[in-house]
């Protein structure tokens, strides 16, 4: 039975990672400091499980580290500080703690244990605005930050330290490592930030006419199942080790505005579009060339946008008529579609 070491386990892509370890048979420790993540139902799920074991430790801390168990086949690196909304509240401390809990595991980790570090499509976005990036976009092209005092830049620089401390000290260390740069990854439980769950539930309220920040602006979206079945294949293959690889669909861009559409028809709702501002530092466009990850793994995104959509917002449909009581609206404000796919979160707090 392989071992495996979910650091952020109970975010959004951790608890989802976690379930498919489980299911494949692996024995599975998470570990988060719940200041994001949820200890909801499917966390409680997965503690019932015999092969599961869930662990209450802030990574910053030298001696959290200390304390985690020791001899590990597989480890993944999920826990950050992320979110568009709480990067701009607090830049330092998305710094601090993205940094700190990298250079924790350097420490830590044991020679030969694989170390899976997430990162983020943002390291380049800098470059796409500046028109010296090309989208669909592979790994070699230039990182840029176009203005390092903007604070939403200040995730995109802690994942750019992240991946060169990863390369060069893995490789000191002979741990293989791979480096997985996330694009727009979506679906249940991953809070109301991210704008496809945000749409869902102004879709569910009712909203006429319906607001559409970014109108204009082209993604390629990724389903949690994807993501995690492209995480889990770079893990199986030894020619992935020490690489950098983009993880995402690019099945089928779309204009935020066509999104908005298929939200509403899944939701049986009509309402007028109303085009809203870009966020600020939102890059037009972002898509993935996955030309490396198939050649390494042979993957291909398998959940249609459509179907993805569906299946997130049956989720929060769901989650939202098991909520007695209680009020549940979206935020007022723009909602950014590059919202990172962190842990569940402010402010609906889906379980």
């Amino acid at each position: 039975m392989m071992r495996a070491l979910v650091l952020g386990g109970a975010g959004f892509i951790g608890a989802h990672l976690a379930d498919r370890l489980v299911a494949d048979g692996h024995r599975v420790t998470v570990v988060d400091d719940f200041s994001r993540g949820r200890d909801d139902q499917r966390l409680a799920a997965l503690r019932a499980h015999p092969a599961v074991d869930v662990i209450s430790a802030d990574l910053t801390s030298a001696d959290a580290w200390a304390r985690l168990p020791r001899g590990w086949d597989q480890i993944y690196l999920l826990a950050a500080v992320v979110g568009v909304r709480n990067v701009e509240a607090d830049p330092a401390r998305v710094i601090r703690v993205n940094t700190l809990t990298t250079m924790h595991l350097l420490d830590w980790v044991a020679p030969g244990e694989r170390v899976f570090f997430s990162s983020t499509s943002e390291v380049y976005a800098g470059g796409v605005d500046a028109g010296i990036v090309p989208v669909p976009t592979g790994e070699d092209v230039p990182v840029m930050v176009a203005d390092v005092t903007a604070p939403r830049f200040a995730y995109a620089v802690s994942k750019l330290l992240g991946e060169v401390a990863l390369v060069h000290a893995a490789r000191a260390k002979t741990c293989p490592a791979v480096i997985g740069r996330f694009h727009n990854v979506y679906g249940p439980r991953m809070g109301a930030d991210h704008v496809v769950p945000e749409m869902s539930l102004r879709a569910l309220s009712g909203e006429d006419p319906f607001r559409v920040w970014g109108f204009d602006q082209h993604r390629a979206f990724c389903y949690v199942d994807d993501a995690v079945e492209a995480m889990l294949r770079l893990m199986d293959c030894p020619a992935a080790a020490g690489q950098i690889v983009h993880i995402g669909s690019d099945a089928a861009q779309t204009s935020i505005a066509d999104l908005a559409r298929l939200v509403l028809r899944v939701a049986g709702a009509t309402a007028v579009l109303r085009p809203m501002p870009a966020p600020p530092g939102s890059v037009h466009r972002r898509c993935p060339d996955l030309e490396k990850l198939r050649r390494l793994t042979g993957f291909r995104p398998a959940v249609s946008l459509e179907e993805g959509v569906r299946r997130t917002f049956e989720w929060y449909r769901d989650w939202q008529a098991r909520e007695v009581g209680r009020s549940v609206r979206p935020r007022a404000g723009h909602r950014d579609v590059d919202a990172e796919p962190g842990p569940a979160g402010t402010p609906v707090r889906p379980g």
